[in-house]
């Protein structure tokens, strides 16, 4: 009898030591954690990667994300647009190694209003403090910048003046899932640039920088800083690093058959070639 007793006061202590136990992670879980590791590769990884998708068409490459088993992985919304279009020379077209940024509304109060030496002081601290680009440090040759937006705000984090100095550091293109402002002005600087649509406020007021060079959804699709991102006048698609060679390789002969096939019907259509069929 008095084992059978030991036995049940033994099956009520358990859950509670089990309970103490998880005391620490719970508290650690409860000051945020994140899950999807950011991967780090050098510039000349990314380079050699680059080097595979140099030329690729954006249905090229996903043809080769079907030939690897990723139906329907990675295609942005068909609402991310380039902002411009060169059908002449595909200036707007890029490839590009994802570096990741997210902005998100706030919940702060606006300035109100003020005389206009405090509202610059008011607007210069948020800049600094809450709306900062300290993603461009990250920026370097053949990076593509990725955006997730504060999804309803009409604000303008990318401008003719930041965009430009993101393609200083390296940009090969920008892609945002929210909005730009100054757009005459972009599509004057020619930076390949694909976003939803037009904003015209400033960061001010609206969002905050929630984190960088972490994986984000843009498009619909996630992004990890490290994917391969290439956009064309057919929208954008995100390969996962670990499937980058096969993807490209398929890709790649997709793209030859087709320029092969197409060179014979110009032709036999008598057109003069044009950089679409050039080997």
């Amino acid at each position: 009898m008095m084992i059978i007793i030991g036995l049940i006061m033994l099956s009520f202590v358990l859950p509670v030591h089990a309970q103490t136990a998880k005391a620490p992670e719970t508290e650690t879980l409860r000051a945020g954690r994140n899950y999807i590791a950011t991967p780090v590769y050098s510039e000349a990884a990314d380079k050699a990667v680059l080097e595979l998708f140099k030329g690729l068409r954006v249905s090229d490459v996903v043809d080769g994300m079907d030939a690897v088993g990723l139906v329907d992985t990675g295609t942005m919304d068909a609402e991310i647009h380039p902002l411009w279009r060169d059908p002449a020379n595909f200036t707007h077209r890029f490839a590009g190694i994802a570096v990741t940024a997210r902005y998100v509304p706030t919940q702060q109060p606006t300035a109100g209003i003020l005389p206009t030496e405090a509202y610059d002081a008011w607007a210069g601290e948020w800049y600094e403090k809450r709306s900062q680009e300290s993603f461009a440090e990250l920026v370097r040759k053949g990076t593509a910048l990725v955006i997730d937006e504060a999804p309803l705000a009409d604000v303008g984090s990318i401008g003719s003046y930041n965009i430009l100095d993101w393609v200083s550091r390296g940009a090969v293109g920008v892609v945002t899932n929210g909005t730009a402002r100054d757009s005459d002005e972009i599509v004057t600087e020619k930076v390949p640039l694909y976003l939803r649509r037009v904003g015209r406020g400033i960061r001010p007021g609206r969002n905050e920088l929630e984190s960088v060079n972490r994986p984000v959804v843009c498009g619909g699709v996630l992004v990890v800083p490290g994917d391969v991102v290439v956009a064309d006048g057919d929208g954008v698609v995100v390969v996962p690093r670990a499937k980058a060679e096969a993807v490209a390789a398929y890709a790649r002969k997709i793209m030859d058959g087709d320029k092969a096939g197409r060179r014979d019907l110009y032709k036999r259509l008598g057109l003069k070639p044009d950089p679409s069929v050039k080997k």
